[in-house]
């Protein structure tokens, strides 16, 4: 589980019509991925909240 929600409301989170399955679209070089995977991280760090209707509530 990422921080603050799962992949599947992640901005990241996108279809790859080549793999025909979603996969994690962050632009992170391969040093970043080793430490995220051998990390001991509760959630993902790269987390960010795809809800584009939260920031306009907020705005309101």
């Amino acid at each position: 589980m990422a921080s603050g929600g799962t992949c599947d409301t992640c901005a990241y989170y996108m279809y790859d019509e080549n793999f025909d399955e979603y996969v994690c679209d962050m632009d992170m070089d391969e040093d970043d991925y080793v430490r995220l995977v051998e990390s001991k991280f509760k959630g993902c760090p790269y987390y960010k909240d795809g809800d584009e209707y939260k920031v306009v509530k907020h705005q309101m």
